[in-house]
């Protein structure tokens, strides 16, 4: 029978791409990572790498095994969530990825009621964004993730994931109540010369918001590039920008800023993804529960203003 600590670690080196990347994450020396694949190797009876230059790439072989890896540890998983249901408490670790947003306005009131309702349980918070968040879920260093998706910008489905809506969190325009960009437009055509504090490139949000602005017309003329939304909350409240928030941030961190209605009304989806062989762990329901207790609790007043389509 084929040793599961070894195909594992040929799946970290599937995912991870470098005997040393592997031996870090598993805390093993690149050495005994080495000997432990080539008793692998030995075992399964075919070459399952290549050397490529000075790096080792998996051969066909290796990568059908490590589909079959991945079915097996799910399995596992799945079998100690059974096993983890039976006990009396909700105890344990669970690891946790979230982005700055949500790990700012949900997951500490969400850990207040967990450690009063079970005290067993300890939660560990990493801030990852959700690309990152989704690799280190596959690759087992988290356990439960927090992702978003934006309109028109579809998150494809994870094989071997399970994902869970949270809540949807509205979008709107914050405008400053002073300076020069103090007065709330009609149209987001309006603002085509106006500084703006945008996500990067690349990242849901940040294409969002760039696709927002050529919607209406125009190339967002951008003073402030970066992916912490307090700091675009603060470029606003200070008057130097505009920016699209989400009403998480808003309903803290914009006060004395205007906020505007989009056209549509836009909406963000939050969500929790976990590995399939991990949905029924009782720290996974646990977590998953008091989250959405927490998310359905917030409420942000409509804004008064809303903005008209571009056209018509």
């Amino acid at each position: 029978m084929l040793n599961v600590t070894r195909l594992r670690i040929l799946r970290e080196l599937h995912l991870r791409g470098t005997l040393a990347q592997v031996a870090d994450a598993l805390s093993y020396s690149p050495s005994a990572i080495s000997q432990q694949l080539s008793l692998l190797e030995r075992e399964v009876g075919v070459p399952l790498l290549e050397h490529v230059g000075r790096r080792v790439r998996l051969t066909d072989d290796a990568v059908t095994l490590v589909g079959h890896t991945e079915v097996v540890l799910a399995q596992l998983e799945q079998a100690e969530a059974e096993l983890a249901a039976t006990q009396p408490s909700v105890s344990g670790t669970l690891r946790v990825a979230s982005f700055q947003s949500v790990a700012l306005e949900i997951v500490p009131p969400a850990l207040t009621r967990l450690n009063e309702a079970y005290p067993a349980l300890q939660v560990e918070i990493t801030q990852r964004v959700v690309d990152a968040a989704f690799s280190g879920l596959l690759a087992h260093d988290f356990d439960l993730i927090l992702g978003e998706e934006y309109p028109d910008l579809p998150d494809p489905p994870r094989t071997g994931t399970d994902r869970a809506d949270l809540v949807r969190d509205s979008l709107f325009l914050a405008v400053p109540s002073h300076g020069p960009w103090a007065q709330t437009p009609e149209r987001i055509a309006d603002l085509a010369d106006a500084p703006w504090a945008l996500d990067p490139e690349g990242t849901a949000s940040g294409d969002w918001g760039r696709a927002v602005c050529r919607g209406a017309g125009f190339e967002p003329r951008v003073m402030l590039e970066g992916p912490d939304p307090l700091l675009h909350a603060q470029m606003v409240r200070t008057g130097h920008a505009l920016a699209f928030v989400t009403a998480l941030i808003a309903a803290e961190h914009l006060r004395g800023a205007q906020l505007a209605a989009l056209p549509g009304d836009p909406e963000r989806i939050l969500y929790t993804s976990v590995r399939a062989g991990r949905t029924g762990h009782p720290a996974v329901v646990a977590f998953r529960d008091v989250l959405a207790q927490v998310a359905a609790e917030r409420r942000l007043d409509e804004p008064r203003h809303r903005l008209r389509a571009t056209t018509g």
